[in-house]
């Protein structure tokens, strides 16, 4: 589909809404009234579109009423949906029933996205928090789990994303694989070689290079990176981090960013992956403060850039003053 700036479908995160309710039960076990609270708020920020993120309701886990319950509200809203993300259900994690829960997981959001008439689930290999990361000021201060240096693990991961991307192919689904530092989608040249291994259309990936620009420790140019993913990518989030070295010390600093003024420069990004032939939708996110204030000037932004190259690219600029004449 051809899009405009205008209608270019921008979904916004739900990173700062919470899981569970005050009395520590599921977001899935809230009323409609509840749900609806969180849609309103979206739209009322001026978003069309919502990335169900699962960390705020694990659609996954809905029985089939609550499901159409979910969608009528989505209706009632005007919301469209721009992907499910699935958020630390590794399907390899360390915990083998983790991982067997997590694979199962996985199938039924595709399921709930064929419900919810959704086209994109966005999986990823990153697992649970840790206790030190949970305690810490912004959890990339502290590692994380990561996956091993092992091709039989690294061939179970292929092959059960390969499965789950034919049970969606069936079933008119995309994947996108999220980048997450220190897992088998830990850089742009693992994240291609598992997308490319996996070999399906409808798989492709979502390079969220902000995962790793906040690290504290040395990453591959946020350019090359992009330069190597965006053939290959049908989803993308997007987000920004101030990124600083002390080079007397080798001390790295990170904090969450607007889109704008942070270290990644998505003018320069957006317009690589309108040459690159991308079509799908964003999702625009920000960890911290105001997530959702920060998200809609994001979104802003990002349809100010689109509107300037896609004009650019249609040949119909037209200036509004002559040009300067040189004697």
């Amino acid at each position: 589909m051809s899009w405009t700036s205008e209608t270019w479908p921008i979904g916004a995160a739900l990173l700062q809404y919470p899981g569970t309710l005050p009395d520590g039960t599921s977001t899935t076990m809230a009323d409609d009234a509840a749900w609806a609270g969180v849609l309103r708020e979206v739209r009322l920020a001026g978003f069309d579109h919502v990335d169900l993120t699962d960390t705020w309701l694990p659609v996954g886990d809905l029985a089939a009423p609550r499901l159409d319950a979910l969608r009528r509200l989505l209706l009632q809203e005007g919301l469209g949906v721009s992907a499910i993300s699935v958020s630390r259900r590794s399907i390899i994690d360390h915990d083998a029933a983790a991982a067997e829960a997590n694979v199962a997981y996985s199938y039924r959001t595709i399921d709930a996205a064929v419900a919810l008439g959704v086209d994109t689930v966005c999986l990823g290999l990153h697992q649970a928090l840790t206790a030190d990361q949970q305690a810490a000021m912004w959890f990339w201060h502290e590692p994380g789990a990561a996956d091993p240096e092992d091709p039989e693990v690294y061939r179970h991961a292929v092959s059960t994303f390969r499965e789950l991307g034919a049970y969606a192919a069936e079933r008119g689904v995309a994947l996108s694989l999220e980048m997450y530092e220190d897992t088998y989608l830990g850089t742009a040249d693992s994240c291609v070689r598992m997308v490319t291994d996996i070999g399906l259309e409808n798989v492709g990936l979502n390079p969220d290079v902000g995962n790793l620009v906040r690290l504290h420790r040395p990453v591959e140019d946020w350019r090359t990176q992009f330069e190597k993913m965006l053939p290959y990518t049908n989803y993308m989030h997007v987000k920004n981090y101030y990124r600083d070295l002390d080079v007397a010390t080798g001390a790295y600093f990170s904090a969450p960013a607007p889109l704008e003024l942070g270290f990644i420069n998505y003018r320069a990004v957006v317009d690589m992956a309108l040459d690159a032939g991308f079509a799908g939708t964003f999702c625009v996110e920000h960890y911290g403060g105001d997530g959702l204030s920060v998200a809609a000037r994001n979104r802003d932004y990002l349809r100010t850039i689109l509107a300037a190259k896609l004009t650019l690219r249609s040949g119909t600029v037209t200036p509004d003053v002559e040009p300067a004449t040189v004697a």
